[in-house]
């Protein structure tokens, strides 16, 4: 591979590398770098907002949180589990998901906290 300059964090959007393309992936499991944080209640492919919702269980109370796409590093679609490039901490501390902010301002506070948390994650995310 190239020694290029990385590509700009869009959390809005799935990487070309991620293999979702045209897949749904509810029911998928979610790993995060340190381990499963739920499944996927719900997803958006929507070009320039897709996300994730994912239902935690018991891990955080029942409660649901939103993924932007760009969290998304690969989708193992045998395994039927999606890996994220975030740990459950920063997960955990994510702004809560609220089903009825539509608002353009609730997905830039979402948004920004994600790109903030990727300026902590590795050159060439984890796997």
């Amino acid at each position: 591979m190239g020694g290029g300059t990385p590509a700009a964090f869009d959390p809005w959007s799935y990487r070309d590398e991620a293999g979702v393309a045209g897949s749904t992936l509810i029911g998928y499991k979610v790993e995060a770098t340190d381990g499963s944080i739920g499944k996927i209640d719900s997803d958006s492919s929507e070009v320039n907002a897709s996300y994730l919702v994912v239902d935690t269980g018991p891990w955080i109370f029942g409660k649901k949180v939103m993924l932007p796409a760009g969290t998304v590093n690969h989708v193992d679609h045998e395994e039927q589990r999606v890996y994220v490039d975030r740990s459950k901490d920063q997960i955990k501390a994510a702004p809560e998901y609220d089903e009825t902010a539509t608002d353009p301002a609730y997905r830039d506070k979402l948004g920004g906290y994600y790109n903030d948390t990727y300026a902590a994650t590795p050159p060439g995310g984890l796997r």
